[in-house]
């Protein structure tokens, strides 16, 4: 142990030390501190939680990437069908990191009670279809099955329910119109066997889903005829160099759309909040390191005798200041335990009991705040205030070089 951490251990360890003048000052130091680690830890496990809440929700209903014919369609309604005989399907085996793809057709109607009406949009699925991303939504009933006879069976939103007065088991008529508007339009009855809730508005008053057959009857479309193809990856920031890699696996006549491209507006808004993160995560630095910046100042200015009488002994003026920043550092990894063990207390909190929810989930697209605690950017966030920290502490040290022995030791 050499000669500079031994001193700036006694001097934390002293009683002079703990009852000096310095010692609220740095106590405010090592607070601010705390708080700075708390609020950044809020910030960014709320932030990387909405957004990972939000993506869930719309990649559960689209898919991470959509194979559709190239048209000029630019409505809900699948118009241009697409043979499952593909090299991609059922298995997309050319391209790594797939986890699953799945054939659907949406079509739009009118459903109509003695009462009211509403605008909707069927999305047919079929038995490849993967309902464990629809599962955590279902708020009453079952999911439905659609792997034997043509099923009437449907699963409609809790917005739709509340706005018709439907309650599970309900039946109702679907009007869907033919592509001459002469005709007679399609009459089908559904019943309701499951309601969902994704909080996600744009989804919940727009979709319902049920069997992909009556789509592909009402279309006069073959069993092997679909409206496009929802791909489902593993890891969602590959999504990019995924989409990429699909589109140059599929043939000329297709094109491939992104989530983010589908929803861009959502995504746009979501990452707003990266800003908002980076933003609080400087002033929290910031403010943390100029409280440091005045304890070590204010210690300093303490020990100006001792400084003196090191100097008069031939400390140079490199060891000096080590004894104090090795005292800094102490005070800042002390700031670093404190805010870590209250910051992550709350957010384990929250994230099992959901004790803080928004006042209008409408607008952030779900109802409780959601927490994503993960260590990675724990270690980042910790290392990273650390280091801002103690390199704002080497400016003030360098005033220890301006101490004169003779002045320090005759200084009170």
């Amino acid at each position: 142990m050499n000669y500079e951490f031994f001193i700036a251990k006694r001097i934390i360890g002293s009683k002079a030390y703990k009852s000096s003048v310095s010692a609220p000052i740095i106590k405010i130091g090592i607070a601010a501190i705390a708080i700075g680690i708390i609020v950044m830890l809020i910030a960014i496990a709320t932030g990387l939680g909405l957004q990972k809440k939000v993506r869930e929700k719309v990649v559960a209903f689209n898919g991470h990437i959509t194979i559709t014919n190239f048209d000029t369609n630019a409505s809900n309604e699948s118009l241009v069908p697409i043979s499952t005989d593909q090299n991609f399907y059922p298995n997309f085996n050319s391209v790594d990191g797939i986890k699953h793809i799945q054939a659907v057709a949406t079509k739009f109607g009118v459903i109509r009670t003695e009462t009211d009406f509403e605008g909707i949009v069927l999305k047919g699925v079929g038995a490849d279809y993967d309902w464990n991303y629809v599962k955590e939504f279902l708020v009453e009933g079952k999911l439905p099955s659609y792997k034997g006879e043509l099923s009437n069976d449907v699963v409609i939103s809790s917005y739709l329910a509340n706005r018709l007065n439907f309650k599970l088991g309900d039946n109702f008529q679907t009007v869907f119109g033919k592509e001459n508007i002469e005709d007679l339009p399609f009459q089908r009855n559904f019943k309701i066997v499951g309601i969902f809730n994704s909080g996600f508005q744009e989804i919940d008053k727009n979709f319902m889903i049920g069997d992909l057959s009556h789509i592909q009857r009402m279309n006069k479309w073959s069993s092997t005829q679909v409206g496009n193809f929802e791909v489902y990856l593993n890891d969602f920031t590959q999504l990019i160099e995924k989409e990429q890699q699909i589109r140059s696996k599929t043939p000329s006549f297709l094109d491939t759309q992104t989530i983010e491209e589908k929803f861009s507006t959502t995504f746009e808004w979501i990452k707003i909040f990266d800003n908002n993160t980076y933003g609080i995560i400087a002033i929290m630095i910031i403010v943390a390191g100029i409280n440091m910046i005045t304890a070590l100042l204010v210690l300093i200015l303490e020990r100006t005798q001792m400084i003196g009488i090191l100097k008069a002994l031939g400390s140079s003026n490199w060891s000096i200041r080590k004894v104090f920043l090795y005292n800094a550092t102490y005070l800042i990894g002390l700031g670093l335990f404190w805010g870590n063990l209250i910051g992550l207390s709350l957010l384990f909190l929250q994230q099992q009991l959901g004790i803080l929810k928004f006042p209008d989930p409408e607008q952030y697209y779900v109802s409780v705040i959601p927490v994503h605690i993960a260590l990675d950017y724990i270690i980042l966030l910790n290392l990273g205030t650390f280091i801002a920290c103690f390199l704002m502490l080497l400016i003030p040290s360098v005033i220890i070089t301006k101490i004169s022995p003779v002045k320090a030791i005759r200084f009170e």
